[in-house]
């Protein structure tokens, strides 16, 4: 897959079969649109695109709203979609005088005039352009105006429910871990490098790596205890996973991303280590001392290696 950021570095498209959105995380309404935009693609010899957005557009249009938090990064957006065999994403610098553009002249202007769409794919209740005016009656009418082909991808459900990230942000923020690798087709997984923590762990058997995350906005999982897959220099590893302020030992109500590699004595300080969450197994506790919370840790470290055994 070709990266392309910005209009500026476009190359000349000869047919291309285009869908456009911010597509954060990747669930599996937004694959079954990707995928049929590959398939249309390569039926007629043309070129599969993504135009997506960067930064979030609401993070543009509500500047003062700090809760968004994304599912995906922009290098893991990259990974996945390289994974699933798309041709090119082009990375439109989403800024104020883009989000103001009329929907008739997004599509007249900048899908035909500038990338010369020869066919749209788009999902169910897909709305673009300022104020969100633009709709799929008005890409009906421009299509047969400006001779373009145009298909529109039903909603997606699963088990009666609507596929979206905003469902996938809320399982996630009740650590429902299992429900969102279920819309997304996939583990949800956070990135970071490993720094120096206080060596708590260690002393009770458990040492930890400590994650700083490498995206801010990224979405962390609810507070408590994960059995995990941990990516790191030296392999797959598994790994059970405190998240939270660590209420046995502080008074502060800082969270931490502290990650226990089973069976590994390596040095990650400095590294990057990505997650992949498996499943909750508990909300995270005050202990009565290090010694009932040892006791504890290791009734988590057996549960989490039969989870993950179970998930092999």
């Amino acid at each position: 897959m070709e990266v392309i950021n910005g209009i500026e570095f476009l190359p000349k498209f000869k047919k291309p079969v285009i869908t456009t959105g911010t597509f954060d995380g990747i669930h599996i309404g937004h694959q079954k649109i990707l995928k049929r935009t590959i398939e249309r693609a390569k039926a007629i010899q043309g070129e599969s695109v993504l135009v997506t957005f960067h930064p979030h557009p609401r993070l543009v249009l509500f500047p003062e709203d700090n809760d968004l938090k994304l599912l995906n990064t922009l290098a893991e957006k990259k990974e996945r979609l390289s994974d699933l065999g798309l041709d090119y994403m082009l990375i439109i610098p989403f800024d104020g005088a883009f989000s103001r553009m009329k929907g008739k002249d997004y599509v007249e202007v900048f899908l035909k005039g500038t990338l010369n769409a020869h066919t749209l794919i788009v999902g169910y209740d897909h709305h673009f352009g300022r104020n969100r005016e633009g709709d799929f009656a008005l890409l009906e009418r421009l299509s047969t105006e400006l001779q373009f082909e145009l298909e529109e991808i039903p909603a997606q459900d699963i088990d009666q429910l609507k596929v979206s990230s905003t469902k996938i942000r809320a399982a996630l923020l009740k650590g429902d871990v299992k429900t969102a690798a279920e819309f997304l087709a996939y583990r949800y997984s956070i990135q970071g490098r490993v720094e120096h923590g206080e060596g708590r762990g260690a002393g009770m058997g458990f040492p930890t790596a400590n994650i700083c995350l490498s995206e801010e906005r990224k979405l962390i999982p609810a507070n408590g205890v994960y059995a995990a897959l941990a990516d790191t220099d030296f392999g797959r590893h598994q790994a059970m996973v405190n998240i939270g302020i660590r209420p046995t030992f502080q008074k502060n109500l800082e969270r931490k991303i502290e990650v226990h590699l089973f069976d590994f004595n390596s040095n990650l300080y400095g590294k990057n280590l990505t997650l992949h969450f498996v499943q909750r197994m508990r909300d995270e506790m005050a202990f009565n001392g290090p010694e009932v919370l040892s006791e504890q840790l290791n009734k988590d470290a057996l549960e989490a290696k039969i989870i993950l055994q179970s998930h092999a």
